[in-house]
């Protein structure tokens, strides 16, 4: 993430330099933790009903029907796309925790790590005031190397975004994972009351591994990859808009929250239909796996996952329901975004 402030995982999730003892930087990070909960529940409301659809499509179930729903009238098959945000909304909130602590931790630590490192460039250099000076080989002159000569990213380096993204995204899986599986079972089946339901009865038949995290492979495989170029497209395109709008900001001024946010909404809902784009075929196979009957118990392999579904319908099964999963993608990574920080504006720490 390029900024704090601007990201659904900030690279310093307990505040600036002037905050980081004490107890302003401890209130910082609750202030994180709450915005992102928030934001996350926001984006759940608004993704649901597009994910629903993405399932059923996926899983063959009639959209119509609503998973055991008879009726088609317009009030029976809202509610059904609604079916499992039970699971979904009430986890938001510790998936964000998760994902702005480990990305937090993982850059603090990388930056460290670097720091040390670049305290001596080599035998033959060192860094004063943020410029590399380097020295010939007599040590009778120095150079300025300029940072324009030199190749930088705008502001975070990519590779570092992408392993400390790719990072928290393997972490996170751990709570997605149950999670998911609860969220599609409840999606394409009527025989649970709910998600607490639905979970109880599952770790009560099959137990926690094999029952409840049935899919965590395949799970590591999607959000491991899919965070961290999630995380760097959102760097890489913010960065773009921002110095696109300072561009037309003479002949089109608008107000800075306004450029911020919009910036934000457009880089989150761009690198997010770009992700699932990209990890969309894992998703397919994680669906598939996590409805298939639970009675097995022993839950076939990625590999032959993939290889039944394609056996079955075809290659082209493997992208079925990414159309409604790029338009639904857009609006839930645009909205968390502003919404993270309209909170954070709230809580006084904008």
């Amino acid at each position: 993430m390029t900024e704090l402030r601007e990201g659904a995982a900030a690279a310093d999730p307990v505040g600036t330099e002037e905050q980081s003892n004490g107890k302003s930087a401890e209130v910082s990070a609750l202030h994180d933790l709450f915005a992102g909960g928030i934001a996350g529940s926001a984006s759940v409301v608004v993704g649901h009903p597009f994910d629903t659809i993405k399932v059923r499509m996926q899983t063959n179930t009639s959209i119509a029907s609503g998973g055991g729903v008879k009726s088609a009238s317009p009030l029976a098959m809202a509610r059904s796309l609604f079916s499992g945000m039970g699971s979904p909304l009430s986890a938001a909130a510790a998936v964000n925790a998760i994902i702005f602590a480990s990305y937090g931790s993982l850059t603090r630590l990388w930056e460290s790590i670097e720091g040390d490192r670049c305290k001596h460039v080599d035998r033959h250099g060192l860094i004063l005031d943020g410029a590399v000076y380097i020295e010939d080989d007599d040590h009778r002159n120095i150079q300025d190397v300029q940072s324009s000569q030199m190749h930088e990213p705008p502001r975070q380096d990519i590779v570092k975004v992408f392993s400390c993204g790719s990072g928290a995204g393997a972490l996170q899986a751990f709570v997605i994972c149950p999670m998911e599986h609860v969220k599609c079972r409840l999606q394409v089946s009527s025989a649970y009351k709910g998600p607490v339901d639905a979970a109880v009865s599952i770790v009560r038949q099959y137990g926690v591994t094999r029952g409840l995290f049935r899919g965590m492979g395949v799970t590591l495989w999607r959000e491991t990859p899919a965070f961290g170029l999630y995380f760097a497209t959102y760097d890489t395109i913010k960065d773009r808009v921002e110095s696109f709008l300072r561009e037309q900001e003479e002949s089109h001024p608008i107000p800075a929250h306004l450029h911020a946010w919009s910036a934000s909404a457009l880089a989150g809902g761009l690198s997010g239909a770009l992700t699932w784009f990209v990890v969309y075929p894992f998703d397919v196979i994680k669906s598939r796996i996590q409805t298939s009957p639970l009675e097995k118990n022993m839950q076939r392999s990625m590999l032959t996952t993939a290889s039944d579904i394609i056996r079955e319908h075809g290659a082209g099964h493997m992208f079925r329901g990414l159309g409604v999963t790029l338009v639904r993608a857009f609006p839930v990574n645009a909205i968390i975004f502003p919404v993270y920080e309209w909170v954070l504006l709230q809580l006084g720490d904008g």
